[in-house]
């Protein structure tokens, strides 16, 4: 069995979403990430501005793929490099929603990512030998996530 441990509550402000259009792989769209917080009981702080982005590929079957680059910085000024690749899928109706920004029942559709974590910091070093897994919900300012340290 499973077992997690939370990490923290990762809140990013997703203002512009670049549509690029339709691609050999599926319909990109790159969202910059300007800012956000994080709230744990080990590690909270904010989201750095730019460069920080979700460059997102829906397919075919209209499934969204995030493939996402964050730098964190903790509350007492520690850098960490978060990355994370996920899926987001659910019926037709309820993504053209998240689409149109309205509020959604996270229950109604699947948004599941896996953060890795890169520090030069001796506080955090431990995240570097962590495996995790979050739970999304998309709002209309951006995307919300419960991310689990995997024990």
């Amino acid at each position: 069995m499973i077992q997690t441990r939370h990490l923290f509550t990762l809140t990013a402000e997703v203002p512009k979403i670049i549509e690029l259009g339709a691609t050999p792989a599926g319909s990109r769209r790159i969202a910059t990430v300007t800012g956000g917080t994080f709230k744990g009981e080990r590690l909270s702080g904010t989201i750095q501005p730019t460069p920080g982005g979700d460059w997102l590929l829906v397919r075919p079957d209209g499934a969204t793929i995030l493939d996402v680059r964050l730098t964190l910085e903790t509350d007492d000024r520690q850098l960490i490099y978060m990355t994370y690749r996920g899926i987001r899928h659910g019926p037709a109706e309820v993504m053209a929603r998240l689409a149109k920004g309205e509020a959604v029942d996270p229950a109604s559709y699947y948004f599941r990512t896996t953060p890795v974590f890169e520090t030069g910091s001796q506080k955090y070093d431990w995240l570097n030998r962590v495996v995790s897994v979050a739970t999304g919900r998309r709002e209309k300012s951006g995307p919300v996530y419960e991310v689990y340290e995997v024990l």
